[in-house]
């Protein structure tokens, strides 16, 4: 089966949409890099101030590579699981990439990430998964339902979500307050799509199957993560075959997601040269 890829062309960056629905943006010139973007309320590419952040975050990671800035799919049925999820994007890889290729794995897109390396190792050739680990915490878990259930029924719900992304109590239950408020602007119109892939998520478990990971894998986070939580975070390195941990200390959820070091310890894990997986060269 052919593409279907719509692609417009600038002097930096290129978008368009792969295989089974995957909306995705380039930036960068060099060899391809997949980033799998965290959990959204539209499965559309960003715009505005998110795309602009989006791209300053993926600039480091350009000047190397091709970065393609792949959202989940759409049209997602009822009941799709992790596995379902993680095979429409490795019919949309498989059909657009010659050969495997890095993935970086953000958050909730660090799910799919985990579990597209499970499943389908020929395609992934390092594995980089950030503020992500093989299941969410129990903490974070009840979040997520939390902000499901509540736009499911038409309440406002991002509170849930905002007020574990922070180390403190009171910058949580601050940041809390703000999202309550400004819910009802960032709602999508028809939020199916996204409460069938956050719901799958929260049944996603890998724990058992760490070791058919056999990518080299990185796993960065923050000591403070509460919604996939340090231990999951050490488990998931430790647990995979050939991975490895680097923890920021007093550092959150959030707050590895911007961190400074990330792109310095992605890149030089890029760049080392081939391991197999015995972790020799």
């Amino acid at each position: 089966m052919t593409a279907k890829v719509r692609v417009r062309a600038s002097t930096a960056r290129r978008e368009g949409t792969l295989l089974g629905g995957l909306d995705f943006f380039a930036v960068g010139s060099g060899p391809p890099l997949v980033h799998l973007r965290g959990f959204a309320t539209t499965h559309t590419n960003p715009t505005g101030l998110d795309r602009y952040l989006q791209v300053r975050l993926l600039r480091p990671y350009a000047r190397t590579f091709t970065v393609f800035s792949i959202n989940r799919p759409a049209g997602l049925p009822a009941g799709a699981t992790m596995a379902d999820v993680a095979h429409q994007h490795a019919d949309a890889l498989a059909q657009h990439f010659a050969t495997p290729v890095p993935v970086i794995g953000v958050s909730s897109g660090g799910s799919v990430a985990l579990q597209l390396a499970a499943d389908h190792p020929g395609l992934v050739s390092r594995l980089v998964l950030l503020a992500s680990g093989c299941r969410l915490s129990d903490e974070g878990r009840a979040a997520q339902k939390a902000y499901l259930d509540a736009v499911e029924g038409h309440h406002r719900g991002a509170q849930h979500l905002v007020r574990l992304k922070t180390r403190s109590p009171l910058a949580g239950w601050s940041a809390a307050q703000l999202a309550w408020l400004l819910d009802p602007a960032f709602r999508p119109t028809n939020p199916d799509d996204m409460l069938r892939f956050g719901r799958s998520e929260l049944d996603f478990d890998l724990t058992n199957r760490l070791a058919d990971v056999t990518s080299p894998t990185l796993v960065l986070g923050g000591d403070s993560d509460r919604v996939y939580g340090p231990d999951i975070l050490r488990a998931t390195a430790e647990g995979v075959r050939n991975g490895r941990l680097v923890l920021y200390p007093h550092t959150s959820h959030g707050g590895a997601l911007v961190h400074r070091g990330v792109a310095r310890d992605v890149l030089a894990f890029l760049a080392e040269p081939h391991l197999d997986v015995d972790g020799n060269d």
